[in-house]
């Protein structure tokens, strides 16, 4: 049996002593110093590589010169601007460790993230200062704040002063600061960022300047991103799919990058076509959201070429490169923990439902009983456990959480927690989260692959599926599905589309229509509480033909 892996990987810094934010800015700043790098049209403003440089490097000395030392973390809790993108890059070339966190957290989400950092110095936009008021005993350590302006900024700076803190304009950091910056290396910490924390506290992921580096390097290799390119983030800059998936990508690659505030489905086309944009990504449901917008005879007429998407919505995947003349979509399989040592070869057809081939090159990869390590038959299901081949391009474990970081590394292999299978030619396909995974009637469910097929109908908008008791078959599950429409439809109408399209042992016995699925602050349904509420007087059973 011979696998296919991934080849394409090819850094475009091969040195990896340059693997470094700030190595790469600098490089581009004097071999491309008038090429635009950010552009933020909802801002009016755009930043050539010089001026990025010259950006960054006054808010890294503004930062040192209020007594930050390299090392420090460095809170940002803002909104999509480039205001958040110069304080990240402005704490990469002071040698700080930038935090992002989700905008949505408060109280003991937030005490969470910025107890656990210790954090020392903190970025907010001003419609989130107040938060940390209620916070102050985790947020003790925080030394001085700087409010980005949307309209509040006075008002959040005498809260926070009120509340016991120094605080100042944003603007106070691009003064003029005579301090010297440090060397930053690729072994040194350039980030924390925290996982979404559906089953426990969030985990905040320790992430060396090489593993970003690295991150961004494979996306390069993944979209054949070139400085011809322009990349489109409509995520949120908290998040690594705008930061290290999108906007650090087109740095290492000398392109443009667009920062938008927000994703917009109706403005989506629009928005490509006016910043001529080439590559974007999309995360989650983005993609059905756009699926789903009323055609436009003109929806091909457009720059883009190539969508990164995780996942690829499979069913709608041809569909959509024919409407909007896409070249290809290309996608990954990984964590902020390990990077992505899955990735799809550009332009390829592939089986459907897979996510990729093994990158062979750089990681080390295999599917394990979740139970014993021991590794599965190929075409089994089993847990993806990985390592890397080259240090540094995956974390360095979860910041200040010794016992998880220990408990994720086992026998030499980081362990994912996700279920995957392994065709014969080595195309990788994902099943289940292992938590999520069912069992009904001897056969193993992927809940995602469920979801994916309901998902297509085009009256629901979102789906959850989860496991609840059966009534008679000991130790295994009935299936049942969370929608949320946007039309009215009717239960039959779910049931005769999942029969055409999912195996009898997979359809959902039991449907509840919702306005809303619960979610954590990051926006991951929140699964657990939907299995606590089980089949509720309002869910239909395809048994029975009534609500239950």
């Amino acid at each position: 049996m011979t696998f296919r892996y991934y080849r394409d990987l090819r850094p475009t810094f091969p040195g990896r002593d340059g693997w470094a934010l700030p190595t790469v800015l600098r490089h581009h700043a004097a071999t491309r110093p008038d090429a635009v790098w950010l552009d933020a049209p909802e801002e009016g403003r755009t930043w050539t590589y010089a001026q990025t440089l010259a950006a960054a490097e006054a808010v890294g000395r503004g930062l040192l010169a209020a007594g930050a030392v390299p090392g420090d973390r460095v809170v940002i809790v803002a909104g999509n601007s480039s205001r958040f993108v110069r304080t990240w890059l402005g704490c990469a070339v002071a040698g700080l460790v930038e935090v992002p966190i989700n905008t949505a957290y408060e109280h003991d989400f937030l005490a969470h993230q910025v107890r656990t950092v210790q954090a020392r110095f903190a970025v907010v936009d001003d419609v989130y200062a107040e938060r940390f008021a209620a916070v102050a005993g985790a947020a003790k350590e925080i030394v001085k704040f700087w409010v980005i302006d949307t309209g509040r900024a006075e008002e959040a700076i005498r809260a926070l002063r009120e509340a016991g803190w120094e605080a100042a304009p944003w603007e106070e950091l691009e003064g003029e600061h005579r301090t010297e910056l440090p060397e930053v290396g690729p072994r040194d910490l350039a980030a924390v960022l925290f996982t979404s924390g559906t089953t426990g506290p969030s985990k905040g992921v320790a992430m060396p300047h090489a593993q970003m580096y690295f991150f961004a390097d494979l996306c390069v290799s993944l979209t054949r991103l070139t400085p011809a390119d322009a990349w489109m983030a409509v995520t949120p800059l908290f998040h690594g799919n705008a930061q290290f998936m999108a906007a650090y990508p087109a740095l290492v690659a000398g392109a443009r990058f667009v920062l938008r505030s927000r994703f917009s489905a109706s403005r989506w086309i629009d928005q490509i076509r006016e910043s001529r944009v080439t590559v974007t990504n999309f995360i989650g449901v983005m993609m059905d959201f756009i699926w789903k917008q009323q055609p436009r005879p003109d929806d091909a007429d457009n720059p883009l070429r190539c969508v990164f998407a995780a996942p690829t919505a499979a069913t709608i995947l041809e569909p959509m490169k024919r409407r909007f003349g896409i070249e290809a979509f290309v996608e990954v399989f990984g964590l902020t923990e390990t990077t992505s040592p899955i990735m799809t070869p550009y332009g390829e057809d592939r089986p459907a439902g897979a996510c990729g081939l093994q990158a062979d090159e750089w990681f080390d990869v295999a599917l394990v009983d979740p139970e014993t390590d021991e590794e599965v038959p190929v075409g089994a299901v089993g847990e993806l456990v990985v390592r890397p081949k080259v240090p540094f391009i995956c974390s360095n474990g979860y910041y200040n959480m010794p016992e998880r970081t220990v408990e994720a590394w086992r026998n030499l292999w980081f362990h994912t927690g996700d279920a995957l299978r392994r065709d014969e030619d080595g195309w990788f396909y994902f099943v289940d989260r292992i938590k999520d995974a069912l069992r009904r009637r001897g056969e193993n469910i992927s809940s995602y692959e469920v979801e994916t097929a309901i998902l297509a109908h085009p009256a629901v908008v979102e789906c959850c599926v989860i496991a609840v008791p059966a009534d008679s078959e000991a130790g295994e599950d009935e299936v049942m599905a969370y929608l949320v429409t946007r039309e009215e439809v009717t239960p039959e109408e779910i049931w005769r589309w999942c029969d055409t399209r999912i195996p009898k042992f997979a359809v959902p016995r039991f449907l509840r229509f919702t306005a809303e699925l619960p979610k954590t602050p990051s926006q991951r349904v929140q699964r657990a509480k939907l299995r606590e509420y089980g089949v509720t007087p309002d869910t239909f059973d395809r048994a029975t033909a009534t609500s239950a």
